[in-house]
């Protein structure tokens, strides 16, 4: 149950994760009672430290990946029986581009569950792939709001901020989720000569005689 945070208007795949979208979601989603009645998500913040840990000291990109693979078992473990069937079925949804499905679903999910991060940052993916930036960037935050060290909606907020042509936010979004792993497939994008590069790098980088 797994994601891709993807950059189309690069037409590159930078990735803060693999997408794999359930199948069993793909049914009709339960009618849902109110918000009152959706229990607190579980509590995975201890194990999500240690795999943030882990993966700071990962000793190769592969490694590191394997490591990066295993936040999603907890983030995208919902509040109960009924969450998760929207959550999977949204994630269906837009594994099959019905965008629209996939924002139904996850508009429900955030009304049953406001206080479920998950059901804000696959929201925010759905809203990113359509190109609509600002709509991301709000769910974005409020995803960190509830969980912030979620390392895949922070280097989407970074992405969903480059694509609002805001460059010095997102270049200061991307540190923080490189801070938590330094591994990302986006740390390119801060790199020498990348599109975030902090305004000095070229400055710092000594002259080659031709």
């Amino acid at each position: 149950m797994r994601q891709f945070w993807i950059a189309p208007f690069l037409g590159l795949g930078f990735a803060a994760a693999a997408s794999l979208a359930q199948a069993e979601g793909a049914g009709r989603a339960p009618l849902l009672a109110d918000s009152a009645s959706c229990p607190a998500a579980p509590d995975h913040q201890g194990a999500v430290d240690q795999l943030i840990g882990r993966v700071q000291a990962a000793p190769d990109e592969a490694s590191a990946q394997q490591i990066s693979n295993q936040f999603w078992q907890y983030w995208a473990d919902a509040p109960n029986a009924e969450a998760q069937a929207l959550l999977d079925r949204g994630m269906t949804r837009r594994s099959a581009f019905d965008f629209l499905g996939a924002l139904e679903a996850f508009d429900r999910l955030v009304a049953y569950c406001p206080d479920y991060a998950e059901g804000y940052n696959q929201r925010a993916f759905v809203h990113y792939l359509r190109r609509d930036f600002a709509a991301a960037l709000r769910d974005l935050d409020r995803a960190l709001d509830l969980s912030p060290r979620h390392v895949a909606a922070l280097s989407g907020r970074a992405l969903s901020l480059y694509g609002l042509s805001r460059l010095g936010e997102a270049r200061e979004a991307l540190d923080q989720a490189l801070s938590l792993n330094p591994w990302l497939p986006e740390r390119y994008l801060v790199a020498p000569g990348g599109p975030l590069a902090p305004e000095d790098a070229d400055a710092a980088m000594p002259e080659v005689e031709l």
